[in-house]
């Protein structure tokens, strides 16, 4: 019940998005800085610029669960009848590259658990996507994770295996941003991911700071 929960309202920001990216295309930004192409310049479909490097780094909260049946969990999540999960900070760095109406991008992350089995985690991962006007983004992800869990004590290994997921990034431009080609300021980032053969579910809310 309570991944069904966490599922549903992550379907409801990941619905939300396209009313966002409405908004952003509405907004009178005439008296705002615009990262906007200039005459004769390679242009994406809103009128951005078509090109750029758009470093970034981020906070982002949420509740990662490890499957309970024997053999399949990471490790035996079946010891003891108690399911490995709880709730985890993350903190992300990377960059995105614009390719017009596209982008793509890499990122590592460091994420530490608190109040459940998780003790820490680390990985990077390759991102690719859509951009949604010029401050808001659609994408996937493919990367490899790390993970120390604290019930099995300090001398847990560290499991490792390919973790995927989606997500969604927004930032109106009525807040100052300038667009992910420019001095982008805070957006707002959704995604659910999973290691493994879908060996988890990891719902995460927070915010980045594009500069």
């Amino acid at each position: 019940m309570r991944k069904l929960s966490i599922a549903a309202a992550v379907a409801a920001g990941f619905l939300a998005v396209p009313a966002i990216a409405q908004d952003m295309s509405t907004t009178d930004t005439s008296a705002m800085p615009t990262a906007d192409a200039a005459p004769g310049e390679a242009a994406a479909p809103d009128g951005s610029k078509a090109f750029g490097i758009d470093p970034y780094f981020g906070v982002m909260g949420g509740w990662e669960g490890f499957d309970r049946r024997v053999g399949h969990g990471v490790p035996d999540t079946a010891i003891g009848g108690r399911k490995l999960q709880g709730g985890i900070v993350t903190g992300v760095v990377g960059a995105n590259v614009p390719l017009g109406p596209v982008f793509v991008g890499a990122e590592g992350e460091v994420t530490k658990g608190f109040d459940g089995a998780i003790d820490w985690g680390y990985g990077a991962a390759g991102r690719f996507g859509f951009r949604a006007g010029d401050s808001g983004l659609f994408y996937g992800k493919v990367g490899y994770r790390w993970v120390n869990f604290d019930r099995f004590g300090k001398d847990s290994p560290d499991y490792g295996a390919v973790t995927y997921g989606i997500g969604f990034e927004a930032g109106p431009k009525d807040i100052g941003l300038k667009g992910i080609t420019g001095n982008a300021g805070f957006r707002l980032r959704g995604e659910v991911s999973t290691f493994g053969s879908a060996k988890s579910f990891r719902p995460m809310l927070g915010v980045v700071s594009h500069f």
